[in-house]
């Protein structure tokens, strides 16, 4: 087998855990979405450098849910230069406390953390702030990684220590997969792969939800299609008082 079969496969074989082990956990962050929807409440998504490519997976694009609100800091970035700024930034203690504080989340929010390694101080600050303030906390991470690695918290806790409802991602510690002879070190990092594909399964099951309850989810069309910028227009209109990212 070459490894670029080696690599399909194990995503694939990591994706066959996550249905077979994470469905359930799935299943109750979108619960846990709807119930915020329905009471007229936010959705959130947040992570640092590349944990941070879910949140735009999930923000404002075609197919997906109108109502996730990206939150944002252009320190943690990947545009960021120096880049290794990131690493210090996302270590920094309180910084995740401060980013919460200045988003609009609040009581009856429901926001999704992601993090692989779940360590690092901004992470945990983040999701400690967003439960004293009253919002629900999903967490994303690799529970393999996190539980063997220490806390850069001053709690000494890891995130998925800290979340009301944990998803595990089910990757390899370090998170890379590919291992060659030649080398010491795994290539292939499998989260950002996985990780989109049980974000969107947690919405399409929101969006399966709403549905079952005989409403319509806010979700967009294509900018690219014909009529797709006055569809979504709609949508904003409607939903102004939980979108807030305009």
């Amino acid at each position: 087998m070459d490894y670029i079969d080696r690599y399909f496969d194990t995503i694939k074989n990591i994706l066959d855990n996550i249905l077979k082990n994470e469905k359930e956990n799935i299943d109750m962050a979108a619960k846990a979405m709807v119930d915020s929807i329905e009471k007229g409440n936010a959705l959130f998504v947040f992570g640092c450098s590349h944990a941070g490519i879910l949140a735009e997976e999930l923000f404002y694009r075609a197919g997906g849910l109108a109502l996730m609100n990206p939150i944002f800091n252009p320190t943690m970035m990947l545009n960021t230069r120096p880049v290794t700024l990131t690493s210090k930034m996302e270590r920094l203690h309180e910084f995740g406390k401060i980013i919460i504080d200045e988003s609009p989340l609040k009581k009856g929010d429901v926001i999704l953390i992601h993090s692989v390694s779940g360590r690092n101080s901004a992470t945990i600050d983040a999701a400690l702030r967003a439960k004293e303030k009253g919002a629900k906390v999903i967490g994303l991470t690799n529970l393999n990684y996190s539980k063997n690695v220490s806390s850069r918290h001053n709690s000494g806790k890891n995130l998925y220590e800290i979340c009301d409802i944990v998803i595990d991602n089910c990757g390899d510690f370090e998170d890379a997969s590919i291992k060659f002879d030649e080398m010491g070190q795994k290539v292939g990092p499998t989260s950002t792969a996985v990780g989109a594909t049980i974000v969107n399964s947690i919405i399409i099951r929101v969006c399966e939800i709403i549905l079952e309850k005989g409403n319509k989810p806010p979700v967009f069309h294509s900018a690219n299609v014909d009529g797709g910028d006055e569809f979504n227009k709609t949508i904003f209109k409607l939903y102004k008082n939980s979108i807030h990212y305009l």
